[in-house]
């Protein structure tokens, strides 16, 4: 559909000629007589361009320009001036006209300069959608992982996130609950106001509430000050409650009435606040066990968990182990250290009670204490050797993969064969293809399948 232009100009005999040239060359055209009944125009069609005389009776040139970019910043304006005038014209450019055209002009003038506007807007369209494209995947920067269990996350972080629905995020301790939460702000429309956390375990419990809520001064024993509390920070954006299963029992009717209400009154205040503050909280704890338990509030878990979201432990998703290796040596400045087969066998076979959190943590430290850029079996923590089943270099049984105990995706295992076989020979898909004894068109299919591109390295 070809774009919307309305024309603005109280010369019928020009306004005519302008409405005929551009309908002759294939665009959606409205004329007005004056500038007033241009913006009633203008609000009815929302059009991609307006052409707009300077000089009328009543609102002129200028005063439409104005209201125009009042309303729709990005519209492209035209001004029509007369010869002589340019003055007239650079001020308008001034104030955001997109071009200017001189009268008396020709056909081939007019469409030229129209053409020139709509390929520019469509230019600005693009960027737009980039920048949509590229905020979207900035989204889960720091979430990785290709495995099933993951990718569901992701799919609900997706859906969820622009919504106003409270979220409940659940999972142990060190599988990455902050970075979902973080994630959800990053794509909701509250991306550009505060992101509040606050750990409800961390803090003594006589003093919770005053975090939480805020306090007037005077309003106990060293109170000297008022103090803002946490849902009033997060004012416009999203405040995460980590480890809100250990909220005190007694507080959590006054943080059930803050959601309910959208309002907070401060420890020893008498008004209260509005909220505009969207709820996302995490715990460790089986909260409906701690339901049946008494220790906490039945209708306040489900007015936190309209959305909820459970973080698989690492143990749950090794296929993503080496996603996550190569991620942390990339944060940590160390882009070209790789790990040996044994070296990622032990890894892949270990259960991580720490989760995530416990691999970056020991990746650190490799990091720190390597004498070279290949990380091999007996650099791992003494730990990790044991407990992951693996013999390292020293094995004889001639195995080239050690499978863990409680199996192993053969998808992601043929994956992480096709992209280290191309890590390995520097991405040259040929030399790829006869390390691994196969046609180059078959690992080619591979690539295609998996989705492995070049920037996965």
């Amino acid at each position: 559909m070809k774009p919307k232009i309305l024309i603005i100009d109280d010369d019928t005999s020009l306004r005519r000629v302008l409405e005929y040239n551009l309908q002759a060359a294939g665009y959606q055209v409205t004329a007005a007589e004056s500038g007033e009944d241009g913006l009633r125009h203008f609000d009815d069609i929302r059009p991609a361009l307006v052409i707009t005389d300077m000089k009328m009776p009543g609102l002129d040139g200028m005063q439409v320009l104005k209201a125009i970019k009042e309303r729709s910043p990005d519209t492209l304006v035209i001004v029509i001036t007369a010869f002589g005038t340019v003055d007239v014209a650079v001020e308008a450019m001034k104030l955001g006209a997109y071009d200017y055209i001189t009268k008396p002009f020709n056909r081939d003038e007019l469409l030229l300069i129209v053409a020139k506007a709509l390929q520019f807007t469509g230019l600005a369209d693009e960027n737009k959608r980039l920048k949509n494209v590229l905020s979207d995947r900035s989204e889960f920067r720091m979430m990785v992982g290709s495995s099933p269990l993951m990718e569901k996350v992701f799919q609900v972080v997706r859906k969820v996130a622009d919504s106003e629905a409270s979220v409940l995020i659940t999972g142990e301790s060190g599988t990455g609950k902050e970075l979902v939460a973080r994630s959800i702000h990053a794509g909701s429309g509250r991306k550009n106001g505060p992101f509040v956390a606050i750990n409800c375990a961390a803090i003594p419990h006589d003093l919770l509430e005053s975090e939480l809520f805020g306090h007037v001064k005077g309003a106990f024993t060293g109170a000297i000050k008022d103090k803002t509390g946490k849902f009033l920070m997060a004012e416009g954006g999203t405040l995460f409650l980590d480890e809100v299963g250990e909220l005190p029992l007694e507080l959590q009717p006054k943080l059930l009435r803050a959601l309910q209400e959208r309002t907070v009154e401060p420890v020893g205040g008498t008004r209260e606040y509005k909220l505009d503050v969207r709820i996302v909280t995490a715990t460790n704890l089986d909260i409906e066990k701690a339901i049946s338990d008494g220790a906490f509030r039945e209708d306040l878990y489900y007015r936190l968990s309209v959305i909820p979201i459970h973080l698989p432990p690492l143990r749950q998703r090794r296929g993503d182990i080496p996603l996550l290796l190569r991620y942390f040596c990339g944060k940590h400045g160390a882009d070209q250290v790789a790990f040996d087969k044994p070296a990622l066998a032990a890894l892949t076979a270990y259960s991580w009670p720490g989760n995530v959190r416990e691999l970056e943590n020991m990746v650190e430290r490799l990091l720190i204490m390597r004498s070279g850029d290949t990380i091999v079996f007996d650099d791992l923590p003494e730990k990790i050797c044991n407990d992951s089943g693996v013999r390292g270099s020293a094995s004889g049984n001639g195995s080239v993969v050690n499978l863990p105990d409680d199996g192993y995706s053969l998808e992601q295992l043929e994956r992480e064969v096709v992209v280290q076989s191309l890590e390995r020979n520097g991405w040259n898909q040929a030399a790829a293809a006869r390390f691994l004894r196969i046609p180059r068109h078959t690992l080619i299919y591979r690539m295609e399948k998996y989705e492995i591109a070049a920037s996965d390295k």
